[in-house]
């Protein structure tokens, strides 16, 4: 059972959709852990954002299951909007900094391939710091079609999909059978 229930991560719903690219994107550096308040507070300005958060199931000391709705990228949320609309997020008190997104394009697809990844509904794990190796895309299974890079760790294969602005990511687990090369990443 959740703590809290899950509140909005993307507003409006169709923001990643959206395939007029007149709309500046910025990657909001929030102040600790005020990442739910800034999206609430750019809720109610009706202002455009993707906050993507992920569920956490852990065990309470006294032995229930727990569930709680946790950013996967803490401190970022995502903004669509003009220079207007970062002024009005940084008012809101929650911001520490705001950067503009050089390749806006890039950013929403790689955004997309995140919230599909969240919709899959696997456990996930956040990626702070992505490793090199081989760029490739599942050929089976669940996650069909996603493609990323792929790690090892502690003999796990684990695809990462990544977020390149942010030099960040999450991972899920695969079995070596389900990939395919597509190439090699330049180093």
């Amino acid at each position: 059972m959740p703590i809290l229930p899950a509140e909005e991560d993307l507003f409006p719903l169709d923001l990643l959709d959206e395939s007029s690219g007149s709309a500046e994107w910025w990657a909001i550096y929030t102040r600790s852990r005020q990442e739910k308040q800034l999206m609430r507070k750019l809720h109610e300005l009706g202002l455009g954002y993707y906050g993507p958060m992920i569920t956490r199931r852990f065990r309470s000391p006294a032995g229930r299951v727990r569930q709680s709705h946790l950013p996967l990228f803490p401190n970022y949320v995502f903004l669509k909007g003009d220079n207007d609309a970062r002024y009005q997020a940084v008012c809101t008190g929650t911001v520490s900094r705001c950067m503009s997104v050089d390749d806006p394009s890039q950013l929403v697809a790689d955004l997309i391939q995140i919230r599909n990844l969240i919709a899959v509904g696997e456990p996930l794990s956040p990626e702070s710091r992505l490793e090199k190796g081989d760029r490739v895309r599942v050929k089976s299974g669940q996650f069909a079609g996603f493609e990323g890079v792929i790690i090892r760790r502690q003999q796990e294969t684990r695809l990462v999909v990544d977020v390149k602005f942010m030099n960040q990511g999450a991972s899920v687990l695969l079995e070596d059978c389900q990939i395919e090369l597509v190439a090699p990443v330049v180093q």
